[in-house]
């Protein structure tokens, strides 16, 4: 006998249909245990008009969904069917069964054709996902339980992960691969399927399923730090500035000369002092930028642009840019390098580092005055704002420096836990307090 488990939560619009082709089906050998996850509509009074079992389940995980139905099941075989899937013709049961002739087969799914209502993105996925030519899998852990059958004494020694959020079907397949079992695709078993696989590429489904299938199959297939080409680029303008003793731009450049991924240091300045100093600080032969883009109604990524043009003329093509303003003294050892891995290995377009505030914000913008935090609470479950201090270090890629911005539309953000992180040296007063700091804070962090 065959267990077909269905699962269902507000399927009204197709339950009637789907439970119809069922017992519709040439195979007649079969029970249906329909496994509902509190639907609010008809669904669980339109199954009742048919010859099924139903089993109600307060927590969804689906795994856990498909276990509690084959619990309450008898069949030697079980079928896989989502409450809004409808088989398309009679023999859909005799096809799903009929590969299990092979001993080593632990499962079979069959294909996935949209309905007309189907939204485009999902008609895409599922005519380029499920094809017209059987396959048989012995490594290719893809498995589809919208419509598939598996062996019971399979299930029994490998039954479904019920921790994971999406793809159990996959989950379990990777599993009894290695077990040595086949996967078999069989496209005579085909069912009209309304959302499709991505459901309309919800964002957060896709999170989840990238994690899962990322845990199986653990690959570093991140790019190579090491082989690229990353440049810092100091702007500076104005006369030399010397905190304790030292010039400032000194603690910039000294980070910069302790990065294991940065390549080579660039000053961008006004000032020919400055650039003749930077030469014997470690920094590559500065470049004087024209006095017009030294005015304070000049914003940064004007600098920037010229500044990239100004190394691109050498013959220095870098595949990343780390921009670093002197005014940031209390830059951490090491937080270039981290940023520069998070840029890579989460695929980011730029990275900035950024502090955490849980205090009461508010925006005045047209005379009005808006709140932007989340009101009074505690701490502990106040989601905070974050304050970006991009001077400190921005992590990016020169495509956006030429585009006339530091930033892509990718970012990420580096959390800053030291307090003297976000302190600045703008003026007199700030001088006078950085001055008391630095000496100890320097030593510490070397």
């Amino acid at each position: 006998m065959v267990s077909i488990i269905v699962r269902t939560k507000n399927e009204e619009r197709w339950i009637s249909l789907c439970l119809k082709a069922i017992f519709n089906q040439d195979y007649k050998d079969f029970e249906v245990i329909i496994v509902d996850n509190k639907s609010t509509d008809a669904t669980v009074a339109k199954a009742k008009a048919f010859n099924v079992k139903i089993v109600n389940i307060e927590e969804y995980l689906p795994g856990r969904a498909l276990n509690i139905g084959i619990s309450h099941s008898q069949g030697k075989f079980l079928c896989f069917l989502s409450g809004h899937c409808i088989p398309v013709d009679n023999s859909w049961l005799t096809n799903l069964m009929r590969n299990f002739n092979d001993e080593q087969a632990a499962g079979v799914y069959g294909r996935q054709e949209p309905m007309s209502s189907t939204s485009d993105v999902d008609k895409r996925d599922l005519l380029n996902l499920f094809g017209l030519d059987k396959k048989i899998q012995i490594r290719d852990s893809f498995f589809h339980n919208a419509n598939s059958m598996i062996k019971r004494d399979i299930w029994e020694k490998v039954p479904f992960d019920e921790k994971v959020t999406n793809i159990e079907d996959r989950v379990w397949a990777a599993q009894v691969l290695k077990r040595g079992y086949k996967i078999i695709y069989e496209p005579e078993a085909s069912v009209y399927h309304y959302h499709g696989v991505h459901q309309n590429n919800n964002p957060k489904r896709c999170y989840n399923v990238v994690k899962i299938l990322e845990s199986l199959s653990p690959r570093e297939n991140k790019l190579d730090i090491q082989n690229m080409n990353v440049v810092a680029l100091i702007p500076v303008k104005g006369n030399i500035q010397y905190l304790n003793d030292r010039p400032l731009i000194e603690y910039t450049i000294e980070r910069c000369k302790q990065s294991k991924y940065v390549k080579r240091t660039f000053i961008s300045t006004d000032n020919s002092q400055l650039a003749e100093l930077t030469k014997t600080l470690g920094a590559e032969a500065p470049f004087l930028r024209p006095k017009e883009l030294s005015s304070e109604f000049v914003d940064l990524e004007k600098v920037l642009q010229f500044s990239l043009e100004s190394i691109e003329k050498l013959g220095i093509f870098p595949d990343i840019l780390v921009v670093l303003e002197v005014t940031y003294p209390f830059r951490k050892k090491g937080l270039i390098d981290s940023m520069i891995e998070q840029l890579i290995e989460k695929g980011l377009d730029s990275v900035v580092p950024v502090k955490p505030e849980y205090r009461s914000c508010w925006i005045n913008k047209d005379n009005h005055i808006s709140r932007i935090d989340d009101g009074f609470m505690p701490r502990s479950v106040k989601e905070p704002l974050y304050l970006g201090t991009v001077g400190l270090a921005c992590i990016t890629h020169p495509v956006f420096i030429r585009e006339g911005r530091r930033l892509g539309d990718k970012v990420g953000f580096v959390e800053i836990d030291d307090p003297c992180s976000s302190l600045e040296v703008r003026n007199t007063n700030d001088l006078e307090l950085v001055e008391k700091i630095i000496p100890g804070w320097w030593k510490k962090n070397s």
